[in-house]
């Protein structure tokens, strides 16, 4: 976790909250923050044979350098080879790279043994001067240049991402609008991506009323703060649009943080999330949440055990993804049957339009997806094609990067260093 993170007042630990922090503890903290990192470093090394550290942010944020645990400071602790990669598209590439070169202490700058340019449009043979100018001002060799994959399918790394215009309408013109809402503290947002995958399917992401329109469903995502983002849910007007959208006939779905919300309350008696020991939900689901210390994160099979509307037609489905939140919800009808854990997730309105779990990764499931969608008036194409599932995406992505990087000269500093 970076210092920029912490401006989110959480502080987190091997996946699991330790507290709830303002900015400046989290710099008071350090030491003992730094110690759980470089703990579960460690073990990962134990483990594996080979262990990526995956950066967050540049690696030359000058103003954050004292404070900043992660980047250049785990990679000195291991003593970690650097590969450091520019995005070319953006523009700028030579600053980014040569820049971060130049802006790193000299025991940091001996790490780097690797530049990539990544996203590159065009002739490659256009670049070829450019990798010599990399080389030679840089001093570090340059891996290779992957190429600009088109229509790629895979989850953004960043909710930055969001700012980008909506996804595309179907060629036929036909188009079931879906909005999810961009809530503050906006968690696993790519569990839509497959969804805005189909063709005659728009995915939007709203944070206001004047947004919202009038879609045929309304998502509320996962949240690292379900209370704070249910208070922003009424300031902002949205609370009440949603509930007269789902008067209206929408159809609303509510995962993960999101579930818990369209409940009637959530409960937060040892204040584990945040100050308030209470806050009403939306009301959409006969259910109640109560936070507690421990937080569930498992990977998850479960059966869908049917339900009203279409969800009767999918009695026994298995579906598969993974659980990762604070809290427990107990009430209503439940409809997924999980594998090897106890009770029941999941609560379903009497005719099927709302509903919400806590199982991640639902929409990767054709027939899951598919079956939700046609319950909102959605037709599958009469072609029959199938949507790109993430594995598929990124395994090509894989295919691309390994034919554009020198592999041998990857393996030699991954294995000899």
């Amino acid at each position: 976790m970076s210092a920029e993170t912490a401006a989110s007042s959480r502080r987190r630990s091997n996946g699991r909250p330790a507290a709830s922090l303002p900015a400046a503890d989290y710099y008071a903290r350090k030491r003992q923050m730094w110690a759980a990192v470089t703990a579960a470093l460690e073990r990962l090394r134990a483990r594996h044979d080979l262990v990526i550290i995956e950066g967050a942010g540049s690696p030359v944020e000058l103003n954050l350098r004292r404070g900043d645990i992660v980047n250049m400071a785990v990679a000195r602790h291991a003593h970690s080879p650097v590969l450091l990669v520019g995005d070319i598209d953006r523009g700028g590439v030579f600053a980014q790279l040569l820049g971060t070169l130049w802006l790193l202490e000299e025991e940091e700058r001996r790490l780097v043994r690797g530049l990539i340019v990544n996203k590159f449009r065009g002739d490659m043979a256009l670049f070829s001067d450019g990798v010599e100018i990399l080389e030679a001002r840089g001093g570090v060799p340059v891996l290779g240049v992957v190429p600009w994959v088109r229509d790629l399918a895979i989850p953004e790394e960043d909710a930055v991402a969001l700012d980008a215009p909506a996804a595309r309408a179907g060629a036929d013109g036909a188009v079931v609008d879906i909005a999810v809402i961009r809530l503050p503290h906006i968690a696993n947002f790519d569990d839509f991506d497959p969804l805005g995958r189909e063709a005659g399917v728009r995915v939007r992401y709203v944070a206001s009323v004047a947004e919202l329109g009038a879609p045929r469903a309304i998502v509320l995502p996962g949240t690292k703060s379900t209370m704070a983002d249910l208070e922003w849910l009424r300031r902002t007007g949205l609370a009440g649009a949603l509930l007269e959208r789902a008067a209206c006939g929408a159809g609303v779905v509510g995962i993960c943080g999101g579930y818990q919300m369209l409940g009637r309350a959530v409960h937060d008696p040892d204040r584990v999330e945040s100050s308030c020991e209470t806050a009403a939900g939306l009301g959409l689901l006969p259910v109640e949440t109560v936070f507690a210390a421990r937080k569930e994160t498992r990977r998850a099979t479960a059966r869908v055990s049917g339900g009203p509307g279409w969800l009767a037609s999918l009695a026994g489905r298995e579906v598969r993804g993974y659980e990762i939140h604070m809290g427990r919800t107990t009430g209503g009808a439940p409809w997924l049957a999980p594998d090897g854990a106890a009770g029941e997730d999941g609560a379903v309105s009497a005719d099927g339009r709302v509903w919400g779990c806590y199982l991640h990764g639902l929409f990767e499931d054709e027939a899951f997806r598919r079956g939700w969608l046609a319950s909102l008036g959605w037709r599958a194409p009469q072609d029959g094609a199938a949507t790109p599932d993430t594995l598929s995406e990124l395994d090509r992505l894989a295919t691309e990067v390994e034919g554009a990087l020198d592999m041998e000269r990857l393996e030699r500093i991954v294995w000899e260093t």
